[in-house]
Protein backbone atom coordinates (compact mmCIF):
# COMPACT_ATOMS: atom_id res chain seq x y z
CA UNK A 1 0.00 0.00 0.00
CA UNK A 2 3.19 2.63 0.94
CA UNK A 3 4.48 2.18 -2.47
CA UNK A 4 0.83 3.09 -4.17
CA UNK A 5 0.81 6.31 -1.80
CA UNK A 6 4.12 7.09 -2.76
CA UNK A 7 3.00 6.99 -6.42
CA UNK A 8 -0.07 9.08 -5.75
CA UNK A 9 1.54 12.06 -3.94
CA UNK A 10 4.36 11.52 -6.71
CA UNK A 11 1.47 12.02 -9.37
CA UNK A 12 -0.14 14.51 -7.92
CA UNK A 13 2.93 17.05 -7.27
CA UNK A 14 4.27 16.09 -10.56
CA UNK A 15 1.20 15.76 -13.50
CA UNK A 16 0.85 19.56 -12.85
CA UNK A 17 4.38 20.90 -11.39
CA UNK A 18 5.93 21.39 -14.84
CA UNK A 19 8.68 18.66 -14.19
CA UNK A 20 6.82 15.63 -15.77
CA UNK A 21 4.55 13.14 -13.69
CA UNK A 22 5.36 10.13 -16.14
CA UNK A 23 9.22 10.59 -15.93
CA UNK A 24 8.64 10.14 -12.22
CA UNK A 25 6.52 7.71 -12.15
CA UNK A 26 9.12 5.80 -14.42
CA UNK A 27 11.97 6.75 -11.95
CA UNK A 28 10.01 5.30 -8.48
CA UNK A 29 8.46 2.45 -10.18
CA UNK A 30 12.23 1.39 -11.40
CA UNK A 31 13.40 2.18 -7.73
CA UNK A 32 10.27 0.45 -6.02
CA UNK A 33 10.88 -2.62 -8.35
CA UNK A 34 7.33 -2.45 -9.84
CA UNK A 35 8.09 -3.28 -13.18
CA UNK A 36 4.84 -4.87 -14.04
CA UNK A 37 1.61 -3.21 -15.30
CA UNK A 38 3.50 0.29 -15.28
CA UNK A 39 1.37 1.84 -18.10
CA UNK A 40 -1.71 0.95 -16.14
CA UNK A 41 -0.34 2.30 -12.96
CA UNK A 42 0.11 5.52 -14.68
CA UNK A 43 -3.45 5.46 -16.49
CA UNK A 44 -5.03 4.90 -12.91
CA UNK A 45 -3.24 7.80 -10.97
CA UNK A 46 -3.57 10.20 -14.04
CA UNK A 47 -7.47 9.94 -13.99
CA UNK A 48 -6.34 10.88 -9.81
CA UNK A 49 -5.52 14.28 -11.43
CA UNK A 50 -7.48 14.78 -14.33
CA UNK A 51 -10.54 14.63 -11.37
CA UNK A 52 -8.54 17.42 -9.67
CA UNK A 53 -8.14 19.29 -12.85
CA UNK A 54 -12.25 19.21 -13.90
CA UNK A 55 -12.90 20.48 -9.93
CA UNK A 56 -10.26 23.33 -10.25
CA UNK A 57 -11.10 24.49 -13.59
CA UNK A 58 -14.81 23.82 -13.09
CA UNK A 59 -15.83 27.68 -13.72
CA UNK A 60 -13.48 28.27 -16.71
CA UNK A 61 -14.94 25.11 -18.24
CA UNK A 62 -18.15 26.22 -18.45
CA UNK A 63 -16.84 29.89 -19.77
CA UNK A 64 -14.65 27.42 -22.82
CA UNK A 65 -18.10 25.77 -23.29
CA UNK A 66 -20.03 28.88 -24.12
CA UNK A 67 -17.11 30.66 -25.97
CA UNK A 68 -17.11 29.11 -29.39
CA UNK A 69 -13.82 30.38 -30.67
CA UNK A 70 -11.67 29.11 -28.04
CA UNK A 71 -13.58 26.05 -27.87
CA UNK A 72 -12.65 25.48 -31.60
CA UNK A 73 -9.12 26.47 -30.88
CA UNK A 74 -9.36 23.85 -28.04
CA UNK A 75 -10.89 21.53 -30.22
CA UNK A 76 -7.56 21.81 -32.97
CA UNK A 77 -5.24 21.23 -29.65
CA UNK A 78 -6.66 17.88 -28.60
CA UNK A 79 -7.01 16.91 -32.40
CA UNK A 80 -3.31 17.21 -32.80
CA UNK A 81 -2.54 15.44 -29.87
CA UNK A 82 -4.85 13.06 -29.79
CA UNK A 83 -3.39 12.13 -33.50
CA UNK A 84 0.22 12.08 -32.39
CA UNK A 85 -0.69 9.99 -29.44
CA UNK A 86 -2.69 7.44 -31.36
CA UNK A 87 0.00 6.97 -34.21
CA UNK A 88 3.00 6.75 -31.99
CA UNK A 89 1.08 5.12 -29.39
CA UNK A 90 3.61 1.57 -29.53
CA UNK A 91 6.44 3.98 -29.58
CA UNK A 92 5.47 6.11 -26.46
CA UNK A 93 4.83 2.99 -24.10
CA UNK A 94 7.88 1.19 -25.16
CA UNK A 95 9.98 4.37 -23.69
CA UNK A 96 8.33 3.69 -20.24
CA UNK A 97 11.07 1.44 -19.42
CA UNK A 98 13.64 3.62 -20.79
CA UNK A 99 15.17 5.42 -18.04
CA UNK A 100 18.26 7.04 -19.51
CA UNK A 101 15.91 8.20 -21.91
CA UNK A 102 13.86 10.29 -19.35
CA UNK A 103 16.94 11.74 -18.20
CA UNK A 104 17.78 13.52 -21.89
CA UNK A 105 13.84 14.33 -22.01
CA UNK A 106 14.33 16.39 -18.17
CA UNK A 107 17.18 18.29 -20.00
CA UNK A 108 15.10 19.29 -22.63
CA UNK A 109 12.15 19.95 -20.08
CA UNK A 110 14.67 21.94 -17.70
CA UNK A 111 15.78 24.29 -20.64
CA UNK A 112 13.09 25.15 -22.33
CA UNK A 113 12.08 26.03 -18.59
CA UNK A 114 14.79 28.28 -17.87
CA UNK A 115 14.79 30.14 -21.04
CA UNK A 116 10.92 31.41 -20.28
CA UNK A 117 13.11 33.60 -17.84
CA UNK A 118 14.36 35.55 -20.61
CA UNK A 119 10.57 36.82 -21.77
CA UNK A 120 9.74 39.67 -21.20
CA UNK A 121 6.41 40.62 -22.63
CA UNK A 122 3.13 38.61 -22.04
CA UNK A 123 0.70 41.25 -23.62
CA UNK A 124 -1.50 38.61 -25.87
CA UNK A 125 -4.78 38.05 -23.69
CA UNK A 126 -6.50 35.92 -27.05
CA UNK A 127 -5.62 33.08 -28.80
CA UNK A 128 -5.08 32.34 -32.03
CA UNK A 129 -5.02 29.63 -34.60
CA UNK A 130 -1.48 29.79 -34.87
CA UNK A 131 -1.00 29.00 -31.42
CA UNK A 132 -3.22 26.16 -31.22
CA UNK A 133 -1.37 24.50 -33.80
CA UNK A 134 1.75 24.95 -32.12
CA UNK A 135 0.77 23.93 -28.81
CA UNK A 136 -1.24 21.22 -30.22
CA UNK A 137 2.21 19.43 -31.46
CA UNK A 138 3.84 20.69 -28.04
CA UNK A 139 1.31 18.81 -26.20
CA UNK A 140 1.27 15.75 -28.21
CA UNK A 141 5.37 15.57 -27.98
CA UNK A 142 4.85 15.60 -24.03
CA UNK A 143 3.61 11.99 -24.47
CA UNK A 144 7.55 11.04 -23.96
CA UNK A 145 8.25 10.65 -20.31
CA UNK A 146 10.62 12.65 -18.67
CA UNK A 147 8.67 15.48 -21.15
CA UNK A 148 6.41 17.81 -18.83
CA UNK A 149 3.02 18.46 -20.72
CA UNK A 150 2.52 21.24 -17.87
CA UNK A 151 6.01 22.74 -18.86
CA UNK A 152 6.35 22.71 -22.63
CA UNK A 153 2.48 23.52 -23.05
CA UNK A 154 2.68 27.02 -20.64
CA UNK A 155 6.63 27.18 -21.70
CA UNK A 156 5.07 27.32 -25.15
CA UNK A 157 1.87 29.61 -24.22
CA UNK A 158 4.88 31.85 -23.00
CA UNK A 159 6.83 32.31 -25.99
CA UNK A 160 3.65 32.96 -28.11
CA UNK A 161 4.08 35.98 -25.30
CA UNK A 162 0.23 34.84 -23.83
CA UNK A 163 -0.23 36.42 -20.37
CA UNK A 164 0.02 34.27 -17.53
CA UNK A 165 -3.12 33.35 -16.48
CA UNK A 166 -4.73 32.53 -19.78
CA UNK A 167 -1.42 30.32 -20.59
CA UNK A 168 -2.03 28.40 -16.67
CA UNK A 169 -6.05 27.96 -17.86
CA UNK A 170 -5.99 27.01 -21.06
CA UNK A 171 -2.71 24.66 -20.92
CA UNK A 172 -5.13 22.52 -18.38
CA UNK A 173 -8.57 22.69 -19.87
CA UNK A 174 -6.84 21.34 -23.28
CA UNK A 175 -5.24 18.14 -21.01
CA UNK A 176 -8.47 17.00 -20.06
CA UNK A 177 -9.57 15.57 -23.17
CA UNK A 178 -6.60 14.11 -23.97
CA UNK A 179 -6.12 12.52 -20.48
CA UNK A 180 -9.44 10.98 -20.42
CA UNK A 181 -8.94 9.75 -24.31
CA UNK A 182 -5.66 8.10 -23.50
CA UNK A 183 -7.25 6.59 -20.14
CA UNK A 184 -9.84 5.31 -22.47
CA UNK A 185 -7.54 3.99 -24.98
CA UNK A 186 -5.61 1.75 -22.21
CA UNK A 187 -8.63 1.01 -20.19
CA UNK A 188 -8.34 -2.62 -21.03
CA UNK A 189 -5.02 -2.83 -19.72
CA UNK A 190 -6.62 -1.87 -16.07
CA UNK A 191 -8.23 -4.99 -16.18
CA UNK A 192 -4.88 -6.76 -16.16
CA UNK A 193 -3.91 -5.70 -12.68
CA UNK A 194 -4.34 -7.96 -10.13
CA UNK A 195 -7.42 -7.92 -7.96
CA UNK A 196 -5.33 -7.84 -4.89
CA UNK A 197 -3.63 -4.74 -6.17
CA UNK A 198 -7.26 -2.78 -7.11
CA UNK A 199 -7.78 -1.09 -3.34
CA UNK A 200 -4.17 0.26 -3.07
CA UNK A 201 -4.42 1.48 -6.64
CA UNK A 202 -7.49 3.00 -5.63
CA UNK A 203 -5.93 4.88 -2.61
CA UNK A 204 -3.41 5.75 -5.36
CA UNK A 205 -6.27 7.29 -7.52
CA UNK A 206 -6.86 9.45 -4.25
CA UNK A 207 -3.61 10.34 -2.77
CA UNK A 208 -3.15 11.37 -6.28
CA UNK A 209 -6.29 13.41 -6.74
CA UNK A 210 -5.90 15.05 -3.43
CA UNK A 211 -2.20 16.33 -3.70
CA UNK A 212 -3.28 17.58 -7.38
CA UNK A 213 -5.41 19.72 -6.14
CA UNK A 214 -2.70 21.25 -3.82
CA UNK A 215 -0.07 21.18 -7.07
CA UNK A 216 -2.44 23.58 -8.89
CA UNK A 217 -2.81 26.27 -5.83
CA UNK A 218 1.16 25.76 -5.95
CA UNK A 219 1.69 26.27 -9.80
CA UNK A 220 -0.51 29.40 -10.02
CA UNK A 221 1.06 30.79 -7.14
CA UNK A 222 4.23 30.44 -8.73
CA UNK A 223 3.32 31.84 -12.38
CA UNK A 224 2.00 34.98 -11.00
CA UNK A 225 5.40 35.22 -8.95
CA UNK A 226 7.07 34.69 -12.12
CA UNK A 227 8.99 31.86 -11.15
CA UNK A 228 7.86 29.40 -13.20
CA UNK A 229 11.83 29.10 -14.38
CA UNK A 230 12.90 27.50 -11.41
CA UNK A 231 11.19 24.24 -12.07
CA UNK A 232 13.65 24.48 -14.86
CA UNK A 233 16.68 23.75 -12.25
CA UNK A 234 14.91 20.67 -10.73
CA UNK A 235 14.59 19.13 -14.16
CA UNK A 236 18.15 19.45 -15.02
CA UNK A 237 18.68 17.99 -11.48
CA UNK A 238 16.71 14.95 -11.72
CA UNK A 239 18.02 14.08 -15.02
CA UNK A 240 21.47 14.48 -13.94
CA UNK A 241 20.79 11.75 -10.88
CA UNK A 242 18.69 9.83 -13.24
CA UNK A 243 21.32 9.36 -16.07
CA UNK A 244 24.31 8.58 -13.47
CA UNK A 245 22.24 6.38 -11.03
CA UNK A 246 19.12 4.79 -12.79
CA UNK A 247 20.08 1.97 -14.71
Amino acid sequence: MIKYILLGIVQGLTEFLPVSSSGHLVILQKILGMTAHQVAISVVLHLGTLLAVIIFFWTDILKLLKNFKLLVLAVIVVVITGVIGVLGKDFFESLFGSPRLVGLAWIFTGLLLIFTKRITQFNRDKLEVKDALILGLAQGLAIVPGISRSGITISTLFYRKINRSLAFTFSFLVSIPVILGAAILEARKIELIPRTDILNLGIGFIFSFLVGLLALLILKKVINKAKFHYFGYYCILMAALTLLFIK
